[in-house]
């Protein structure tokens, strides 16, 4: 789940306009006198896409808010241009968990897995995955009964225990993330995450995604 937490406006003395408006201001630092000029700004965003020059989409921010697995959390972690703040399991006790559908390992490309499964096996994995949850929740709660830390006792939860994610950074890095984690080659579940986040982007920057063609049609 993928809800749209804020994306940067400016809202100082000398600025206050949209974010994409923001970024072709900020572009313009060299050409002060046509700074204001916002009737171009379409314009000047496609040019900076299709010619590389992303510095200026570093000057707008736009944050997220993800509910996801504990699995998929730790692959977006791994985006250090981002920043973020993840539900604590320290402080907080775990209430819920995620469950997923099998797929079967591809055997010539060990980062991919296929929709092929027997609805047989399909069923097994899910009843496997609410047999898991229920034993470790238990365990979890009875640890938590007994005086044991929070902080100790979520080691007993499993990978498909919920967390929750707030999502922070530039427009420059949105777009590196999108286009590299909703395409081939990404965990299905994570792409999924991906793609919605991709939907609110392009609701939020649409001179951005009309110059990176990107359409919620073709999402």
């Amino acid at each position: 789940m993928v809800k749209l937490v804020s994306v940067t406006k400016g809202a100082g003395e000398l600025f206050d306009k949209t974010a994409q408006e923001l970024i072709a201001y900020t572009a313009r630092v060299s050409n002060p006198a046509n700074q204001m000029n916002m009737e171009t700004a379409p314009k000047l965003i496609s040019y900076l896409i299709k010619n590389k020059h992303w510095s200026p989409l570093e000057m707008a921010h736009m944050t997220v808010e993800i509910t996801t697995s504990r699995a998929i959390a730790q692959q977006i972690l791994r985006h250090r241009s981002f920043a973020f703040q993840e539900f604590s399991q320290r402080y907080a006790e775990v209430t819920d968990f995620e469950t997923y559908e099998a797929r079967r390992q591809d055997n010539k490309n060990r980062q991919n897995s296929i929709d092929d499964m027997s609805e047989e096996d399909k069923s097994w994995f899910y009843t496997a995955q609410l047999a898991t949850q229920s034993a470790s929740e238990a365990l979890y709660k009875e640890a938590l009964r007994r005086g044991i830390a929070k902080e100790q006792a979520r080691f007993l939860l499993p990978l498909g225990t919920q967390t929750r994610i707030y999502m922070c950074g530039s427009v420059r890095s949105w777009v590196h993330y999108l286009e590299l984690r909703s395409s081939h080659g990404t965990q299905k579940e994570h792409k999924d995450i991906a793609i919605a986040i991709k939907k609110v982007f392009v609701e939020q920057f649409p001179d951005i995604a009309k110059a990176l063609e990107w359409t919620n049609t073709d999402i």
